[in-house]
């Protein structure tokens, strides 16, 4: 379709509605003479008369007939798509998928979403709940939540939370039975309540004291791919967990959960959302990365 072409149509359907040069002209907002070349132009490039021009009135030819039937209806169609292309530059939509842990989902992403999706409905987040650390380009996802040492090299971060730590828990009746651990070491004798990661391998508990990083891999009855589940056995007294501590501070705080192994266990950069450098942005996702960003 050479240049112009669109506007062409549009002048050619607003003469043939009005039935006139000089009203269309006033329609459009463009001078007599230069819709009158317009539609000259447009008739040579077709080498057919489109319009039957008398001193009274206007009319399409067969041709321009014809032409006005086909074209002007799919005119229409065009018209309202790029009014609907407009809108959504004003009007944000589209879905933006996150993946996530479990927690991070609970505490940090639904009660800032249920301030924005209410304002923007055309917005839709998925978020989709997995300890692993995905690759989120290859697996479409838009951006993913992981503290920030696990964010990969060459992504943007953005903080969405505040530091926070780890927390061995038990309850009081697994006490009863077995003395609290002193050290990382001791745990090895403890019935410790285990994190599947979609790899398959189970998740490494670590600890840091004094500058000394530590890594245990411990061993234990049961065995869950969340968190939250692990914290439910360690209520039971199942064993111990190892969890965020805010998850555990409210049970903490009831004395259903005791804490150990607390100075092993100092606080780290929270949570951050992170995506692509090379990610171009829409308004949706630009603003949803906006509602999740901690201020503090």
């Amino acid at each position: 379709m050479q240049r112009g072409t669109l506007d062409d149509l549009r002048a050619l359907v607003a003469v043939a509605q009005e039935r006139s040069f000089t009203k269309a002209a006033a329609k459009l907002g463009v001078s007599q003479s230069a819709l009158s070349q317009t539609i000259g132009e447009l008739e040579a490039r077709l080498g057919v008369r489109l319009l039957t021009r008398t001193t009274r009135s206007v009319s399409p030819t067969a041709a321009g007939e014809r032409l006005l039937q086909t074209a002007a209806p799919r005119l229409e169609e065009i018209e309202a798509e790029l009014a609907a292309i407009r809108e959504l530059r004003e009007k944000p939509a589209g879905t933006i998928r996150i993946t996530s842990t479990e927690y991070a989902a609970d505490v940090i992403l639904l009660p800032k979403l249920a301030k924005l999706l209410p304002k923007y409905p055309d917005i839709k987040v998925e978020i989709i709940i997995d300890y692993g650390l995905t690759d989120i380009a290859a697996q479409g996802y838009d951006a993913g939540v992981r503290s920030g040492e696990q964010v990969a090299k060459g992504m943007i971060a953005v903080r969405i939370g505040p530091d926070m730590r780890m927390a061995v828990v038990g309850a009081p009746s697994y006490f009863k039975t077995r003395p609290e651990p002193k050290k990382p070491q001791d745990l090895i004798h403890h019935n410790c309540i285990t994190l599947r990661l979609p790899h398959g391998g189970s998740y490494a508990w670590e600890f840091e004291k004094g500058g000394r990083n530590l890594k245990v891999r411990v061993e234990g009855q049961i065995t869950y791919n969340t968190t939250a589940q692990e914290l439910s056995a360690a209520l039971a007294g199942l064993g111990l967990a190892y969890v965020p501590e805010g998850m555990a501070q409210p049970h903490l705080a009831k004395g259903r959960l005791k804490l150990v192994l607390e100075d092993w266990c100092p606080p780290y950069s929270g949570y951050h959302l992170w995506y692509p450098s090379r990610r171009q942005r829409s308004a949706a996702f630009a603003l949803v990365v906006d509602a999740l960003r901690y201020r503090g």
